[in-house]
């Protein structure tokens, strides 16, 4: 599919700077994107165009606001009009609509609950640490936690397909490790592809509420085991030959992370490979990290990690034949494969 940049909507018409536009017209994109996916405006028009009337009553909203959100939406590169329709373009079908590559809507209704939080962060810059954890929030407001892990499932999906491209799975690897694998949707594709394989996932409790579910409806109960507990303080066990730490490092600190990777070093077989996808502080910050370190700094308290970093940890433990696989698009982040 080729990729049709939309419209920058914040930059002035005409020749002149208007600062405002930076804060005005992000905030009006992201607020008329989330309200699209919290009405299902997207997936109403996953089967096909519809008339404005038509969608109105689909998604049981007045016509004169239907109308304005989808001028809006035509003029940012999210909708656009055939005839007298409404339609998705490509790339809204492709990853806002049950019908596409990938259905982000969970990320857009997320960031619903997640944007009101926001407003916090300038106390956060003042005190260098969240005032609240996102994982506080979460035991607070168990809906936060439902939201953000189908989010991470939608997420899971979109990585899986570079997983099991250059992640070398064996015939002789028979044990996988999933920590942080919440969602279960890592150790369900990689069982799927390789019988041979059975996966144990350490999670918290409140990250594996609907993990065994989801094994369950995939018929691989016997082969996919959940191990509830906190990764920094859990037992589990020893004898793999595969360890996944996807997208877990960032929510660590470098200390935390040290001692992590010296227990996975010390719980896999002679031979047995380390997988770790994470976004890696290269200098200069490419803006997407940026934006995710900041992010942390309010949600976490903690941020993502450099190359060096990653490699002392890793020669600590043990760990040899260390290479890193930048992904594309760039924003999907990296993976580190180890050999111990």
């Amino acid at each position: 599919m080729t990729f049709v940049p939309k419209p920058n909507v914040c930059q002035p018409s005409g020749s002149a700077e208007l600062a405002m536009l930076d804060v005005y017209m992000p905030m009006m994109k992201s607020a008329a994107i989330i309200s699209a996916g919290r009405l299902g405006l997207f997936e109403a028009l996953a089967k096909g165009p519809l008339p404005l009337a038509e969608l109105a009553a689909k998604i049981q909203s007045s016509l004169q606001g239907t109308a304005t959100l989808a001028d809006f939406l035509v003029v940012i590169g999210y909708l656009e009009k055939q005839g007298e329709c409404i339609a998705n373009t490509a790339s809204t079908q492709r990853w806002f609509t049950s019908e596409g590559q990938v259905d982000y809507t969970p990320g857009l209704l997320w960031t619903h609950e997640a944007w009101p939080m926001m407003g916090a962060l300038a106390e956060a810059v003042r005190s260098g640490t969240p005032g609240k954890t996102l994982w506080d929030a979460m035991v607070e407001k168990p809906q936060l936690g439902q939201l953000f892990s189908a989010y991470m499932a939608a997420f899971a999906t979109d990585l899986g397909p570079d997983l099991l491209e250059h992640v070398p799975i064996e015939a002789t690897h028979q044990r996988l490790l999933d920590l942080g694998g919440s969602h279960g949707l890592h150790s369900i594709r990689f069982c799927q592809r390789y019988p041979q394989l059975s996966a144990v996932i350490v999670d918290l409790p409140s990250a594996l509420t609907e993990t065994g579910a989801t094994i369950a409806q995939a018929e691989l109960s016997a082969r996919i085991h959940l191990s509830p507990g906190d990764l920094l303080e859990h037992d589990w066990g020893s004898g793999f030959d595969v360890v996944f730490y996807l997208s877990v490092a960032h929510n660590h600190t470098a200390e935390d992370n040290r001692r992590v990777i010296q227990r996975i070093g010390e719980s896999l077989n002679p031979g047995g490979l380390l997988v770790i996808h994470e976004y890696i502080e290269d200098m200069p910050l490419k803006p997407f990290h940026a934006a995710f370190s900041l992010t942390l700094l309010f949600e976490t308290g903690t941020k993502i990690h450099r190359q060096a970093d990653y490699s002392s940890w890793l020669t600590a433990a043990g760990f040899s034949a260390v290479s890193r696989i930048d992904l594309n698009p760039q924003e999907k982040g990296s993976l580190i494969l180890a050999r111990r």
